[in-house]
């Protein structure tokens, strides 16, 4: 076999694997929107249906009459808009830190930051939710934290454990370790201090990183579950990721209006990777190989 035929072979292969990989992907999607569409008798139907024969696209407007919606997604952007804005300034900060300013202790403490990358959230969970509901002076507490229930129902006691990551340090510092040192020195001759060298030359170059770890911050607070369902009690502060819950009782779950649903709560994630996917697969590529 000569090279011709074995590069032509290779090709084949390699975009027959891109198109299964593509379909296994995406059917699930158009699962979500096929059910979305149909009646709950199709949904129940032996028969696996694709294409409703009536689509119900007045599922949508149901679904969203189900309980206070624009209240959910204002929760659910409050929390999000803010963590990941806070997220981006101190894991930027931290990770230029730990990339370009030698101090006593660096790497351990660097290596005690990349445990936190090993612990599941669900570890955690407890431990943080009693420091959050005994924060003093919140929500009737003394200043010893007790006789409240501190900032449960608050969207502050829902953004207060995801400001900050191990990953976005990590993201950051990989990042920043790519730039060459004569940059810091070229800096430190017109003056610059530690903060303004930060400020006005690293910033600036940051946007592929940044990018990245706002959509990953971006998607990951807006699709959690966990946190929410135990910070939250009262209905005026559930997040989109409760209310799909909504969509089921005792007996049933309605499925074609909870993938509705769904599909109009992912809207805001999938507005935010077409316009960034440029920078996030820039970013994650050169944090992956730099450091």
């Amino acid at each position: 076999m000569d090279k011709t035929s074995a590069d032509r072979k290779f090709f084949l292969i390699t975009r027959l694997f891109i198109v299964v990989l593509c379909f296994s992907m995406g059917f699930p999607l158009v699962m979500t929107v096929s059910v979305s569409l149909q009646t709950m008798n199709e949904v129940y139907a032996p028969e696996l249906n694709l294409i409703p024969s009536v689509p119900q696209f007045a599922n949508y407007a149901v679904a969203m009459q189900n309980g206070n919606w624009p209240r959910y997604f204002y929760n659910s952007l409050v929390v999000t808009v803010v963590t990941v804005i806070i997220s981006l300034v101190i894991n930027s900060m931290s990770g230029f830190v730990f990339a370009r300013i030698r101090f006593r202790g660096r790497e351990p403490l660097f290596m005690l930051i990349l445990v936190g990358m090993m612990i599941p959230a669900q570890v955690t969970l407890i431990p943080v939710f009693l420091l959050i509901r005994a924060i003093p002076f919140a929500g009737g507490n003394n200043w010893l934290g007790q006789g409240g229930t501190g900032l449960m129902n608050t969207h502050a006691g829902l953004i207060l454990p995801y400001i900050a990551g191990s990953f976005g340090v990590f993201l950051c510092r990989q990042f920043y370790m790519g730039f060459p040192s004569e940059l810091d020195d070229a800096a430190r001759i017109d003056g610059c201090g530690r903060f303004r060298q930060f400020l006005r030359i690293y910033l600036p170059l940051s946007g592929p990183v940044l990018a990245s770890l706002a959509v990953l911050k971006f998607t990951g607070t807006w699709n959690e579950y966990t946190w929410p369902l135990v910070m939250t009690t009262k209905d005026s502060m559930r997040t989109v990721q409760l209310a799909l819950a909504t969509f089921r009782d005792e007996g049933e779950i309605y499925w074609n209006l909870l993938m509705a649903a769904t599909l109009v709560s992912g809207i805001p994630i999938y507005v935010l990777f077409f316009f960034t996917q440029k920078h996030f697969v820039s970013g994650l590529l050169a944090g992956s190989v730099k450091g």
